[in-house]
């Protein structure tokens, strides 16, 4: 199984998971929840495994240095 595979496949799990624990209950803005939820540890892990270099983490990304600078304060990742 593909790493991109074994990533969605975490993310499918935990849906259902917490479509689980709702019993029932209609879920509402889920989209932003999810967004945040998964964006936090993502900017967290890359930022680390570019020794906190944020030129390097946007090209990773694919994103905007201002953009990831922009994240990480918005996540309290950085101050």
């Amino acid at each position: 199984m593909s790493n991109q595979k074994q990533i969605e496949e975490c993310i499918r799990e935990g849906l259902e998971s917490y479509f689980s624990d709702l019993n029932g209950v209609e879920p509402a803005a889920m989209y932003d929840m999810i967004l945040k939820v998964v964006e936090r540890p993502l900017l967290d892990v890359v930022m680390k495994h570019a020794d906190q270099n944020q030129s390097r983490a946007a090209e990773w990304l694919g994103i905007n240095r201002n953009t990831l600078r922009r994240k990480l304060v918005e996540h309290r990742l950085i101050k």
